[in-house]
């Protein structure tokens, strides 16, 4: 890997993990297309620049972590997710990360539920409209959509927002709470892969990984503030046909 493989990984993640689209799928899917082998080292950098693009809400949001109400639905939410992810990270890292298949079929198969979720879904209107308005109920219920995410392809970011409508959460307010929800996750997620391999990482691999990492957090403040101003007009059925359409493209000139 050399450091434009780095900072072109670091611009898709940075883009791609507030979208409904998968992160991970397509840091996969670019990473095939760059030639990089799938290297223990590279399932882990796809993972840490993660944390990267997740900095750029603490930078963003940071209030929200100053307030106690907001830190506690945001734990709640955490707490299923991470036990199913700590049950499954061995298994999902050795078996799904890296699986070009995995990804084209989870994109696939995911645009057309987030497609039709999205004709049939009606919102309520006494939803819950702001963040600190939301249940523990409904913030356990979107913790356990999140560890869909474990499956490249997913997408967290979908999984999270359709718990959260599914809730009764309104539209706005769910998408923050995912941002909020990525940060702890990640900062696990990261921590963890971390410590059971860093100490295998070369000082060109810190070097590889920091570019990403800086370049993931940069590109993802724009990202974000995009995602926040597109969600007041729009649903996510765009972001359903533009899976599919990757996923076909993949799977027509890749696989």
């Amino acid at each position: 890997m050399t450091l434009l493989d780095s900072a072109i990984l670091g611009v898709v993640e940075g883009i791609t993990e507030f979208l409904p689209i998968s992160s991970t799928g397509h840091l996969i899917l670019t990473s095939t297309l760059l030639g990089l082998p799938a290297t223990e080292f590279l399932k882990s950098f796809e993972i840490a620049i993660q944390l990267g693009a997740i900095l750029a809400v603490v930078f963003l949001f940071w209030r929200s972590f100053l307030d106690f109400s907001i830190l506690k639905k945001i734990a709640t939410a955490f707490i299923p997710t991470a036990i199913i992810g700590l049950l499954v990270h061995d298994l999902a890292k050795t078996y799904l990360l890296g699986n070009v298949e995995v990804v084209v079929w989870a994109l696939g198969i995911g645009g057309v539920a987030l497609i039709v979720f999205e004709l049939l879904h009606k919102e309520k209107e006494a939803g819950a409209e702001t963040v600190s308005a939301i249940s523990y109920k409904q913030a356990v219920v979107v913790g356990v959509f999140q560890a869909c995410a474990i499956v490249p392809g997913v997408s967290r970011s979908a999984a999270t927002i359709i718990g959260g409508l599914v809730m009764g959460v309104k539209r706005v307010a769910i998408v923050e709470f995912s941002f909020l929800l990525a940060v702890p996750v990640m900062a696990a997620a990261t921590t963890l892969d971390l410590y059971k391999n860093a100490s295998t990482f070369s000082n060109t691999d810190f070097g590889n990984l920091s570019v990403g990492f800086l370049v993931s957090f940069v590109v993802a403040l724009f990202a974000i503030r995009f995602l926040l101003h597109y969600v007041r007009k729009h649903t996510f059925i765009s972001f359903g046909i533009y899976r599919i359409v990757v996923a076909l493209l993949f799977f027509v000139f890749v696989l």
